[in-house]
């Protein structure tokens, strides 16, 4: 678990610091930014599904599941009508769905 958590972190890190890099007007590597962020994505759906074999029963982890259900639903459905409200959901709740997972994640590593 404490790889899974390493590797969870360096995947979290690398978009945080390349955005950050493009901000500032450093270096201009946004594409490799996001993907980063789908591979942050992809695999942090797969562990939170192993996570989740293993211990059926644990509430964050299905909370965690229910955000990334509801997240993928919303997109498709789009049933929200201000533009930048949309905009907010769009970005935001990925970011917070990926820190409860890293939190999840380290305190398991941790035990």
């Amino acid at each position: 678990m404490k790889t899974i958590n390493y590797i969870n972190s360096f995947l979290v890190g690398i978009p945080a610091v390349i955005f950050l890099l493009a901000f500032l007007k450093i270096i201009d590597l946004t594409v490799f930014g996001l993907l980063f962020i789908i591979a942050t994505g992809l695999f942090q759906v797969v562990v939170s599904g192993y996570m989740l074999f293993n211990e059926p029963q644990n509430k964050y982890l299905q909370l965690y599941i229910i955000g990334v259900v509801f997240y993928f639903v919303m997109i498709c459905i789009n049933p929200i009508s201000s533009h930048d409200f949309k905009t907010y959901f769009e970005i935001g709740t990925p970011i917070i769905l990926a820190f409860y997972l890293s939190i999840l994640i380290y305190k398991k590593a941790n035990k």
